[in-house]
């Protein structure tokens, strides 16, 4: 039996992407918010990144529904979790973005949960 001498391939973290109604519209937001420019875009896909580094991406969905976090019935799939130094000021700044605070915050003192503009949950904290 013989045995090839390969190598395994090399895998390199890429992107993240969300589903969404408007691709624009969610690469404007988390542009804006985590100071990422535009490094792809047509009007279906948008990816934001920095050379060298992980981008986020945002693909348009025709279908799209969006989460209804906390209720079940329409579960997120995915969210992002951000790191800050104040959790008031961060806030204030993504919620003048167009980001949605839900009534519902399970430990506001430790983190807060917003909505992004499709309405994906994300959390802002200084824990992380």
């Amino acid at each position: 039996m013989s045995t090839a001498n390969t190598s395994a391939p090399t895998f390199r973290y890429s992107a993240v992407t969300f589903d969404c109604p408007d691709p624009a519209d969610m690469a404007r937001f988390y542009g804006e918010a985590l100071g990422l420019p535009v490094v792809f875009s047509t009007d279906h896909f948008v990816l934001l990144g920095q050379e060298g580094a992980a981008g986020l991406g945002f693909n348009r969905l025709s279908d799209y529904r969006r989460p209804t976090w906390p209720d079940p019935a329409q579960e997120k799939q995915a969210h992002i979790e951000l790191g800050v130094d104040d959790l008031d000021a961060a806030e204030a700044r993504l919620l003048a973005l167009g980001a949605v605070k839900p009534e519902y915050q399970p430990d506001p003192d430790r983190w807060r949960v917003l909505l992004d503009p499709a309405g994906h949950p994300f959390c802002i904290s200084t824990l992380v």
